[in-house]
């Protein structure tokens, strides 16, 4: 179908409100679109816009030389003066027009019954809307715009307008573009919808009832994608209260409502499914290091990266890797991965493992460069399996972020996130059970790692993650173990709490091993001085402050509870005086609350938490 006219980037505000932002459509040969929309958002601007009658504040409207177009406006545009037949046909002879069977059969459509020689001015506003049609509907446009044509028709005028648009051009030419409020008509005549709305425009194949049906599957959409917000909110809530011990010390006051709020979420994982489901894929054995030395890639003479370590990996593993700079972190996913052999040890596979690596650079997206995102992962696989549901491709997709319309998207024009998004995925649908990520955080925003991590939760296989992200680690993964530069492995029961303390140790005793990213210790610090540079005296009486804060804050919030009943009586009673008092003592009670808070947090500080 040939391009006729088109807007790109339409913008237009009136005073302090944006009525279209950076629209950008077009009408081709065959077009027959209805536009929707509420009253004020823009339909008639965006008509005169694409009629050529007003400029866009920014952006422009380009048309085909050689097309045409007709255009009926709302308001009164006729000359009163002149006579129904000078309005139509102009100072054309009789014989012109009459001979014309088409002009003829617009004639007897729209304005039979009334009286060719009367005043435009004289005639009602029906007539005076048939006489506009007319005169629009006699010439040969290309392109026809019609502002509320059915306004003041009959019945049986809306029924031959559509009767005449339908048969007005072949099929697959001409164009009309029509604002209407009668649902029949769009029904009748359209085959798109254009949904004007919050200065952008929704565009939807068929008429109205098309377009009504594919409008609530997209509220419906929306309200299905809230609702994963909102679920992945109260699983993220609910990690909060069950995480590590350190974030147990929050202020009591500030996690009660989320704790009622969570309380009937399961916990993230089910372990014990998730074990017995990568038992089955994977056997016993999964990736085992014995007694594994590696020396310093770089052949440095007497120094080794990793000295004899042990690793064994259980199926359904959820282990994260964290260490220093130049430790060797990656290094530790490439033995594991079988891409280096050791200097010494062994490395052994289970013989039903399928290992993949997300790699920090992703650079085995630039085989596939040339494809669009969803034809990367179809190429892999049509259907996954996610915690015991079956998933297309594309709904894989979507769940990372990626729109319908971003599913086109070639991987070329990808940016870093979701190049690291669109590898995740690519290795998933391989349905590895061994799965190893690089620091996968890398380039991703917050909403993006929720959505990750949701993914990676539901995930039943062996997971190791090296990553310096902590909340991801916790989020993520069950075990946790570190690389301190040292050539040593070792496990962190205490999560990465531990890992911290393991480093500030070594930085105060002056052993700080790893590579050329390990910090420094800071000249005249001790064991016994924690993070927070207070001494183990002030440490003692900020714990004391917090429990004696702790108790006020819950008496306090029982008698707040008691003026709530107690105002809540007197306002019933009528007894406005009393009701006066009591909230002068809420006020004085809540002053009395902040300030605590505030101690509560001074406390806090000091102990580091």
């Amino acid at each position: 179908m040939a391009h006729l006219l088109g807007g790109e980037n339409l913008t237009v505000s009136f005073a302090t409100r944006t009525v279209l932002d950076g629209v950008t459509l077009g009408l081709e040969d065959g077009d027959r679109i209805g536009m929707v929309g509420r009253n004020g958002d823009g339909k008639s601007t965006l008509m005169r816009l694409l009629a050529l009658r007003s400029t866009p504040d920014s952006g422009r409207v380009t048309k085909r030389g050689d097309v045409t177009v007709g255009y009926l406006d709302q308001g009164d545009v006729l000359d009163g003066d002149l006579t129904v037949g000078a309005a139509i046909v102009g100072d054309r002879a009789d014989h012109e027009w009459a001979a014309n069977p088409k002009i003829r059969e617009v004639m007897g459509g729209l304005v039979g019954d009334v009286d060719w020689h009367a005043n435009v001015h004289a005639l009602s506003g029906g007539q005076k809307r048939r006489v506009a049609l007319a005169k629009l509907l006699i010439e040969d446009h290309d392109v026809i715009m019609l502002d509320e044509p059915t306004n003041h028709l009959d019945v049986e005028g809306v029924a031959w307008l559509a009767r005449h648009l339908k048969s007005r051009w072949r099929a697959n030419q001409g164009a009309f573009l029509v604002v209407t409020h009668d649902r029949w008509f769009l029904d009748e005549v359209c085959n798109y919808t254009w949904e004007v709305h919050d200065a952008m425009v929704d565009m939807f194949d068929g008429g109205y009832a098309a377009y009504v049906l594919a409008r609530a599957e997209r509220d419906r959409m929306a309200a299905v994608v809230e609702n994963k917000r909102q679920q992945l909110v109260k699983k993220e809530l609910a990690w909060l209260r069950r995480g590590a011990p350190a974030r147990t010390a929050k202020p009591k006051f500030r996690i009660e409502a989320a704790n009622d709020l969570i309380a009937d979420v399961p916990d993230p994982r089910d372990s014990v499914a998730l074990s017995k489901m990568a038992t089955a894929r994977l056997g016993k054995d999964v990736l085992d290091l014995e007694n594994v030395s590696l020396d310093f890639l770089d052949g440095e003479d007497g120094q080794k990266l990793f000295d004899n370590i042990t690793l064994r990996l259980a199926p359904g593993e959820r282990l994260g890797l964290v260490g220093v700079n130049g430790a060797g972190k990656s290094t530790l996913l490439k033995l594991l991965n079988g891409e280096i052999q050791p200097t010494s040890g062994k490395v052994k596979r289970g013989k039903t493992v399928v290992t993949a690596v997300l790699t920090q650079d992703v650079k085995e997206l630039d085989d596939v460069s040339d494809l669009r995102v969803i034809e990367v992962i179809e190429r892999e696989k049509r259907s996954f399996s996610v915690g015991g549901k079956e998933f297309t491709a594309g709904q894989l997709v979507e769940q990372l972020g990626f729109t319908k319309e971003k599913q086109w998207t070639p991987v070329s024009d990808l940016s870093g996130g979701e190049r690291r998004r669109l590898q995740l995925l690519r290795l998933l649908v391989g349905e590895p059970n061994v799965l190893m990520l690089d620091e996968p955080t890398n380039d991703l925003d917050t909403d993006t790692l929720a959505a990750v991590e949701d993914v990676l939760d539901g995930w039943p296989g062996t997971l190791v993650v090296v990553s310096h992200d902590r909340y991801l680690l916790e989020r993520v993964t069950d075990n946790q173990m570190a690389l301190l530069g040292d050539g040593k492995l070792r496990g962190l029961p205490g999560g990465v709490d531990q890992y911290l303390e393991l480093r500030e140790a070594a930085l105060a005793s002056g052993a700080v091993g790893g590579g050329s990213g390990a910090p420094t210790s800071a000249s005249g610090s001790s064991a016994s001085t924690g993070a927070s540079g207070a001494s183990e005296a002030e440490k003692r009486e900020a714990r004391k402050d917090l429990n004696r804060i702790d108790r006020q804050l819950g008496k306090i919030a029982q008698q707040e509870e008691k003026l709530h009943t107690q105002m809540a009586a007197k306002s019933e009673s009528g007894d406005f005086d009393a009701l006066g008092e009591l909230n002068g003592k809420l006020r004085e009670l809540l002053d009395e609350k902040e300030g605590l808070e505030l101690e509560w947090l001074e406390a806090a500080e000091i102990l580091g938490e």
